[in-house]
């Protein structure tokens, strides 16, 4: 239920899960319902016990009503930060995608050279080698400190910068409040994708990157001022695993958080990241060059293997004039502490245990709150998802996804789709002229199930067996000579891209090419199964399809034409409308407060609020529209609830979570999704048909009626 907008390299995750502890036999066939008046698929995973008997709690707090006794049984295991069905689904599918991991490692001699089955292998294979790499110990990131120690003066560094990029560009495949901890950062971020003044085409993107903390606020607010010590101690840490002696490591720490306090203070707050004019800013290489003198924009592009015809978009340049500035006025001994730090932080998950160890205590246990690393196999499928995602997902496919699934879930998106558009046209408070151009919007839709229609290349990527980080530096390269020559060719909008692999546990919709994505691995119970009843689907799946579609038209996709172009194509009236209406939205956020003295940020999760309500409400109608055709299963009560309730308790099932507080407190402060437990009431408290179908009245805490109701699609 969540939408990735690609330009930003930021993916919205959606959690579905099959083997959870609270399914029953979902997974197992039935015979089709289509034809029957009443589901033939008695089984489902709505356990009664699970759900609160007091039907009245329903109208005082949904999400406690359906989960609070599921999330009294189910703590978070020690090597998770949160648990509910996202991470039960993503087990699910990482211990499939370990037995075809393992059986691939097996089989390397007799696979096909450059084979998914063979790349896989191999990968793997080298990752799970442990006697190998803490032989190893540091020795692979040993040339990249030695470039470093031998920077001189400013043209070296910017050298270093333009040489070294490729070596970690790499892809990652985890969710947006997860994509900082996956310790690739570099001084900048460059990326290739549709051009939003030109969506034919595909531009280059470089936006500001380089910070160590969650975000821009952690180096200045005296709230995170004990983190800043816990963090620069583990700079020094690291640092120590090099042989640094202590005294110079602990200067280096200091330098390195002073470094990046001056990126942070000429950085976008997270907020005004998720604005699309402050993500793109268009430039020819000349132009770029006067924003930094001291460094060759020309000879960057050059050696990424990019012929620049026309220019490229420079996202953030107040950033790009404080680096500019930095280049200059910062000692070479700071450059190199950065420099070094952040190359072995990048390095420090695939050398030997104490830099593993090391990272993990920082990234995963003080900054989230997670107790123990998680096993080794998982940290290495991670890896090769993020380097061989497609590869991977080839063979996943094959094994994992029945035919008849995606020709099921499409069927639900052009319910879904109907249902939506009878929405656009029946809206009182939009323009005929607005509404014209929103319905061109929806006919370009392009649904992506499953996986893509043209699986990826890699027939051009050697590996070396028993190689686990030089594996990961071809993989690096590969993918990023890739990306590169996509830069000034056509966009073909049926590409996956890297960013999304079928065996990950995801829905997104993208606004620069109006697509929706749907994952194989996602279509799965407790969202979606071909036989499950219509309420158990459409409160599931149904849901997430409407949600997607409806971030075509939120506060960031409805600046997006119908191909994808950034421009504005509301009447100035009918945005007036849109942004009182979302306005309303952002002060019910606001005033949730998931901790004490922490608030939820309205403006920071609106997309995402308006789609979860968007979604449901389009979703419901077609729920509707199916049980107007089968009066007998509208009548139908299955556990003594109506299929009306059904739907519901389903649609807050899936906000099922447990966080651990201080992963908690990161994603208030970073993450464009509110907490699990406020998503799960949010929309329903607006909607009238959520009253209708428990029975609550007015004045409950669930019901919101006149002036405090949102309604927007």
């Amino acid at each position: 239920m969540n939408r990735r907008k690609k330009m930003s390299a930021r993916i919205r995750v959606i959690a579905v899960a099959c083997s959870a502890t609270f399914l029953l036999a979902a997974c197992s066939e039935k015979p089709n319902q289509s034809n029957q008046s009443e589901p033939s698929f008695k089984e489902n995973w709505l356990k009664k016990s699970e759900i609160d008997p007091d039907r009245r709690i329903a109208c005082t707090d949904l999400n406690q009503y359906v989960n609070a006794k599921w999330l009294s049984n189910n703590p978070i295991p020690a090597d998770k930060t949160q648990w509910g069905p996202f991470e039960i689904l993503k087990e699910k599918s990482l211990n499939d995608q370990r037995a075809i991991a393992e059986a691939a490692a097996k089989n390397i001699g007799s696979a096909k050279a450059s084979s998914p089955e063979q790349l896989v292998g191999l990968f793997y294979a080298a990752g799970m080698d442990e006697a190998a790499i803490e032989r190893a110990g540091f020795d692979p990131v040993k040339p990249e400190l030695d470039a470093i120690a031998a920077l001189r003066d400013t043209s070296s560094i910017v050298r270093y910068l333009t040489d070294t990029f490729v070596r970690y560009s790499t892809s990652t495949n985890s969710d947006s409040a997860d994509t900082f901890f996956q310790g690739k950062r570099r001084l900048f971020n460059l990326q290739r994708d549709t051009d939003l003044k030109n969506p034919k085409v595909q531009i280059a993107y470089v936006f500001q990157d380089g910070l160590g903390l969650p975000a821009p606020d952690y180096y200045t607010k005296a709230e995170h001022a004990e983190l800043r010590s816990a963090y620069t101690a583990h700079i020094a840490r690291l640092l120590q695993l090099v042989n640094i002696d202590v005294q110079s490591a602990q200067r280096q720490a200091g330098q390195v958080l002073a470094f990046e306090t001056r990126l942070a203070n000429a950085s976008f707050t997270p907020v005004e990241m998720y604005d699309p004019d402050n993500l793109y800013h268009f430039v020819s290489v000349s132009q770029a060059n006067q924003i930094t003198p001291n460094f060759d924009w020309g000879a960057f592009f050059k050696a990424q293997g990019v012929d620049l015809k026309e220019g490229f978009s420079l996202s953030s340049p107040k950033f790009f004039k404080e680096v500019n500035q930095m280049l200059v006025d910062t000692s070479i001994e700071q450059w190199q502490a950065y420099l070094r730090f952040h190359a072995l932080k990048n390095a420090a998950p695939y050398l030997s245990s104490a830099f593993q160890n090391e990272y993990f205590a920082f990234y995963d246990k003080t900054l989230k709150g997670q107790q123990e690393i998680a096993p080794r196999w998982k940290r290495v499928l991670d890896t090769v998802n993020s380097q061989l995602g497609m590869a991977l997902g080839q063979l996943y496919v094959a094994k994992h996804f029945p035919p008849e699934a995606k020709k099921q879930a499409l069927t639900l998106i052009n319910n879904l789709s109907a249902a939506l558009k009878a929405r656009i046209e029946k809206l009182d408070w939009m323009s005929a002229e607005t509404k014209k151009r929103a319905l061109e919007k929806w006919q370009t839709f392009l649904s992506q199930i499953g996986y893509p229609d043209q699986w990826r290349d890699y027939s051009a990527l050697r590996l070396k067996a028993g190689d686990y980080f030089g594996s990961i530096q071809a993989a690096a390269r590969f993918n990023h000579a890739y990306a590169m020559s996509r830069i000034g060719q056509p966009t073909d909008r049926s590409e996956w891209g890297p960013w999304t692999t079928p065996q990950m546990i995801n829905a997104f919709y993208s606004p620069n090419d109006n697509t929706i994505n749907f994952p194989a691995a996602v279509l799965q119970p407790p969202y979606f199964h071909p036989q499950a009843d219509d309420a158990l689907n459409y409160g599931g799946i149904g849901a997430i399809i409407g949600h997607e579609m409806t971030h075509a038209y939120d506060d960031q996709g409805s600046q997006f034409d119908a191909y994808g172009k950034l421009e504005n194509w509301w009447t100035e009236a009918d945005r007036k409308a849109f942004k009182a209406r979302t306005d309303t939205l952002v002060k019910q956020f606001d005033a949730y407060s998931p901790l004490p003295g922490l608030f939820v940020n309205g403006t920071l999760t609106l997309d995402e609020n308006i789609a979860d309500l968007g979604g449901l409400s389009i979703s419901y109608d077609a729920l509707q529209n199916e049980l107007n055709k089968r009066p007998a299963l509208a009548k139908l009560k299955i556990d003594d609830y109506t299929q009306n309730q059904r739907f519901f308790i389903n649609s807050a099932l899936k906000w099922r979570e447990n966080i651990r507080p201080e992963k908690l407190k990161v994603a208030l402060n970073t993450d464009q999704h509110a907490p699990a437990q406020y998503r799960a009431i949010g929309a329903p408290s607006n909607l009238s048909s959520f009253a209708e179908a428990f029975s609550c009245k007015a004045g409950d805490p669930m019901v919101r009626t006149g002036d405090a109701q949102v309604k927007i699609w």
